[in-house]
């Protein structure tokens, strides 16, 4: 009897241990597998804005978000006090806004002065940065469709009034305070500048698509602060008056619902595909402008 009893309570203390250890390992796999997901999550704010001075970031705001875009460029700074270095000068503006209603992917549209353009804007953010480094690179899609929306006189046929900007990105944030970014882009305009040569003969000075490859950088110098840096090279070359590049530099300050860019740079147009084709400032003559983004963010 006394042996049976010892066997029971022998039994008894085994099924104990077991259940403590299988608890143990649940426990232990549970903690894996949430350390796991933890490693596997997105990387955060490789930029802080969707804008970086000229160009488009990787970034797209988190499903629910609204955002309201002002985009202002001043008139050149070469003609010094004349015009207050610009400031009194002809100045180009852009206001827009963008809504995401689902993960990963905007939708926006907006109106610039110049040309009265009204523009309609998509974002998908094709792959993210991961914090496991499994994916090191994040890749965005962008693209827009733009009427010019001036006088019917101006244009041939209604379809002259449009244009078209696709755009991939690539970036990666290397460290908490330094991201860098590289973008390929191909600009559609279906009508274009000519002239009739000496045999009579019509000729384009631009091309319908244009092809052009932007950098931009960002390095944090305080919490909420970045010097940031870019650089737009067009490759399509025109006939004649093909465009300059575009170097841009300037200061970032930014919270979890504004960002606020104040820089100098060489494009004036807003619109990219405007900037790849268009651009008339030549750095090389000092013909730089102020400019300056404000973003504002709402989240419901």
């Amino acid at each position: 009897m006394k042996k049976n009893r010892k066997n029971i309570g022998f039994r008894f203390l085994q099924r104990c241990c077991f259940a403590l250890v299988l608890m143990l390992c649940i426990n232990t796999g549970t903690v894996y597998a949430q350390d796991a997901a933890k490693k596997v999550k997105p990387v955060k704010n490789t930029f802080e804005s969707i804008y970086m001075m000229d160009d488009q970031t990787v970034m797209v705001p988190v499903k629910g978000t609204f955002e309201f875009d002002m985009q202002h460029r001043f008139g050149t700074v070469d003609k010094g006090s004349e015009n207050l270095w610009g400031i009194y000068g002809p100045a180009n503006i852009r206001l827009g806004a963008e809504y995401s209603p689902m993960d990963r992917l905007y939708i926006g549209g907006g109106v610039t002065k110049a040309r009265m353009q009204v523009d309609l804007n998509a974002k998908y953010a094709i792959l993210r940065q991961t914090t496991d480094d499994k994916m090191p690179v994040s890749l965005t899609y962008f693209g827009n469709i733009v009427m010019d929306t001036r006088a019917a006189s101006n244009f041939q046929n209604s379809v002259d009034r449009y244009s078209y900007f696709n755009e991939l990105m690539v970036a990666r944030k290397i460290t908490d305070k330094l991201s860098l970014q590289v973008g390929g882009s191909l600009s559609w305009f279906n009508n274009v500048d000519a002239f009739v040569d000496s045999k009579g003969e019509v000729q384009a000075i631009t091309n319908n698509a244009n092809w052009t490859v932007s950098f931009v950088g960002r390095y944090k110098v305080t919490q909420k602060g970045s010097i940031i840096l870019g650089y737009d090279q067009p490759l399509t070359q025109n006939y004649t008056n093909n465009p300059h590049p575009n170097i841009c530099f300037g200061y970032e300050v930014s919270t979890s619902t504004h960002a606020f860019q104040f820089f100098m740079g060489n494009y004036d147009g807003i619109l990219p595909q405007y900037n790849s084709v268009y651009n008339n400032n030549d750095y090389t003559a000092g013909q730089f402008l102020i400019g300056f983004n404000i973003t504002k963010l709402w989240n419901f």
